[in-house]
């Protein structure tokens, strides 16, 4: 599905690896070739989506980028930026294959049942491009000891009370270019699958996700929300891992992480909630993926008819697991210590249905490339607070980058 999806200008490949979380979601989903595109920056476009939606409703799939906190707060971006995707940006599908329960379902504006067969037959007959070793040495931004001082100082934001938690984030890039990102997808999932997993083409820009967390869902009235905070490394001693695991279910610093975010979530979804329905389902769970371990909540609520479904996402928008708290505070903090815009990195990517429900994940544990002017980079963070160890969180930063790395073949 996804190498006959990569001939289109624009694609979407959304892949849930068998995980099985709470929401749910299709084993895989293919959207391919737009039929139509709406395109903008910070602004309106919250506005805009809503009103392309209504005019036609019909299957949406594309991105938020995270400097859309421009539009939902009195905020700027000056950071810079190699990478260049727009903070919005939705495509109208000419096709969209669907795979579940061992059936793929093939959708299509005045699409026959003999153009399906063909699509079907076509994507059996596609083969994976051969992948090209990168080599080379990533650049960073910032460096360790740029790193290191700038917690310090988030450390001292903190005890000063300007805030209690900060999502804080370094890029690593090169500039070179990438013969097959669809390949880099295939590599990616494969050394760390993920229930979020992601391709998508945008022209000649690309994004290669295996995201673990999901922002926000939208099924009938009900909203969910799953915000990670907490990790721990694995171990390929059963026992070591069993324990590393343990640690992390009683770290009192990895609950008061998390309960902070969830904090958040429950007021962001409180704003378009029906009074009273904002419920956590589940509190510290603890997820086992390839690379780390992960804690993660689950916070639902209903969402109040008074209120459109882009109004859900706007006011919980960017997710808070991806900010720190208070959001406001902590994003002028991000933007003053962090050296590169995050555009798509820390935003979402997903779908809407015909019908306005919805499913985005956060972006994180990607890859994205520019193939206009050759730029490969990703990003990795960790959330700062009062007992983080500047150190610690360096290393929790390269943990993370490790698959991102062994699928580049970079050092």
């Amino acid at each position: 599905m996804l190498s006959w999806g990569n001939r289109f200008n624009i694609c979407c490949f959304l892949d849930n690896n068998e995980y099985r979380l709470p929401g749910g979601n299709a084993e895989a989903l293919l959207a391919a070739d737009a039929v139509e595109v709406l395109q903008c920056n910070a602004g309106t476009a919250f506005d805009q989506l809503r009103d392309w939606h209504a005019a036609r409703p019909g299957w949406l799939f594309g991105h938020f980028a995270y400097d859309l906190k421009n539009e939902t707060e009195k905020l700027s971006s000056a950071n810079a930026d190699g990478l260049g995707f727009p903070d919005l940006c939705f495509f109208r599908p000419r096709y969209v294959l669907q795979l579940q329960n061992g059936q793929v379902q093939i959708q299509g504006e005045n699409l026959t049942e003999e153009e399906a067969r063909n699509i079907f037959e076509a994507c059996g007959k596609e083969q994976e491009e051969t992948w090209a070793a990168l080599g080379g040495m990533l650049r960073a931004r910032m460096d360790r000891s740029y790193y290191l001082e700038s917690v310090r100082a988030l450390k001292a934001h903190i005890r000063k009370g300007d805030c209690y938690e900060v999502n804080f984030c370094r890029e690593q890039f090169m500039e070179t270019t990438l013969h097959s990102p669809v390949t880099l997808f295939h590599r990616l999932n494969h050394l760390s699958p993920a229930p979020f997993a992601a391709y998508y083409k945008l022209n000649r820009r690309y994004l290669v996700c295996s995201s673990p967390e999901r922002f926000l869902q939208k099924k009938g009235d009900r909203l969910i929300s799953q915000p990670i905070k907490g990790t721990a490394k694995r171990s390929s001693d059963p026992a070591l891992d069993a324990a590393l695991q343990s640690e992390l279910r009683n770290s009192a610093k990895e609950q008061s992480e998390n309960v902070m975010i969830v904090d958040l979530v429950r007021n962001d979804l409180s704003r378009t909630a029906v009074q009273g329905s904002v419920r956590v389902e589940e509190l510290f769970g603890i997820y086992t993926f390839p690379q780390v371990h992960h804690m993660i909540s689950t916070v639902s609520a209903t969402l109040d008819a008074r209120f459109h479904f882009t109004d859900a996402i706007r006011h919980a928008f960017p997710m808070g697991s991806m900010t720190g708290a208070p959001k406001v505070r902590v994003m002028e903090l991000i933007e003053h210590y962090e050296k590169t815009r995050r555009g798509l990195f820390s935003g979402a990517i997903g779908y809407i249905t015909p019908g306005g429900d919805f499913d985005f994940n956060v972006v994180i544990r990607s890859i994205l490339y520019n193939a206009e002017n050759p730029y490969i980079s990703f990003q990795t963070g960790s959330a700062i607070t009062f007992y983080s160890d500047p150190e610690k969180e360096f290393d929790e930063c390269q943990l993370k980058a490790k698959a991102l790395m062994a699928a580049l073949g970079v050092e």
